[in-house]
């Protein structure tokens, strides 16, 4: 199994604006005063773009879907909530906490990846949970290490331990489970995706360990990424509110790899971390300000591996 891939699912945005039901409980959300919705979404379709371009510049194999007017999915841009595809060409859907999102569960989109010469063979879903009021929002909640066959996950009202648990049943995974939190007006709140504060990557981990509170989850969280050789590059909180632990991974042209960012969160590493990282693969960062400001998710967010066997 591959920690890693060359293909990735991304999402054009038609409508994107900030989704106030996901506000709620994603305080990383902004609302940027003045801009005229269309000219929000025109301002995200510009960052999608400029990113898609740099992924396949460097030979990152990227599918684009565009998004659909009807129905309204001003969070369509991040795929990687509601669909995970991987190695044994099982594709997984999963339950989404606010309604709206529910609606970017779409079927068509396997279609269009077998077009592409990809292999699909069973579809595990999870979102009957949301019936239940239950959650568990992917590649965000779920952050995966797959050569060492664990999934790390950050307990929030958007990953149900319990759901967690049976996807770990289901795929093969030992949880590794804790709970996260920012200071959010000077309280302590639960960090809605896993993904916001930790990347894994083949030979590294990026994690935000001052955002686990509980001293022995920290140390059990960490102690993990050690046993597993990952050279462990700690973020602080304030890097962490520039998305600088919202970060992918990807293989490129000749087996090149890259380590995919949004600008703010590159330019709030230090010259050390730069350092470390460039280590491990050369570092693609691309702005995504507008998109990072109403979506509260970055570059991490905005791409679902592809790890589907071709046909």
């Amino acid at each position: 199994m591959k920690q890693i891939t060359n293909s990735v699912l991304m999402i054009r945005p038609v409508a994107f604006r900030m989704n106030e039901q996901t506000a709620i409980n994603n305080y990383y959300q902004k609302v940027i005063d003045g801009l005229l919705p269309a000219t929000v979404n025109a301002k995200a379709q510009q960052e999608f773009d400029a990113l898609v371009v740099k992924l396949a510049a460097v030979g990152v194999n990227v599918v684009v879907v565009d998004d659909t007017e009807n129905p309204s999915t001003p969070d369509s841009i991040f795929p990687n909530n509601w669909i995970s595809l991987h190695h044994n060409n099982d594709v997984a859907f999963y339950p989404m906490f606010a309604e709206n999102r529910r609606l970017e569960r779409r079927e068509d989109i396997l279609d269009i990846l077998e077009d592409k010469g990809f292999s699909i063979e069973n579809i595990v879903d999870y979102s009957s949970a949301e019936e239940d009021e239950l959650f568990l929002e992917g590649t965000g909640s779920i952050v995966l290490d797959r050569v060492n066959e664990k999934a790390y996950c950050a307990l929030s009202p958007r990953a149900d331990e319990e759901l967690f648990i049976e996807f770990c049943e289901d795929f093969d995974y030992a949880p590794v489970i804790f709970e996260a939190f920012q200071t959010v007006d000077g309280e302590r709140k639960l960090i809605y995706h896993t993904n916001v504060m930790m990347c894994i990557g083949d030979t590294f981990a990026v994690v935000c360990a001052e955002a686990i509170d509980d001293k022995q989850e920290r140390k059990m969280v960490l102690e993990n990424l050690k046993k597993d050789d990952k050279e462990i590059i700690l973020i602080s909180e304030k890097q962490l509110d520039s998305f600088a632990g919202n970060m992918l991974q990807v293989i490129g042209a000749n087996d090149k790899k890259y380590l995919v960012m949004s600008s703010a969160a590159f330019e709030s590493l230090t010259s050390k971390q730069k350092e470390q990282l460039e280590s491990h693969a050369e570092i693609l960062h691309s702005s995504l300000d507008t998109i990072e400001a109403c979506g509260g998710g970055s570059a991490r967010c905005m791409m679902a591996e592809i790890f589907l066997e071709r046909k």
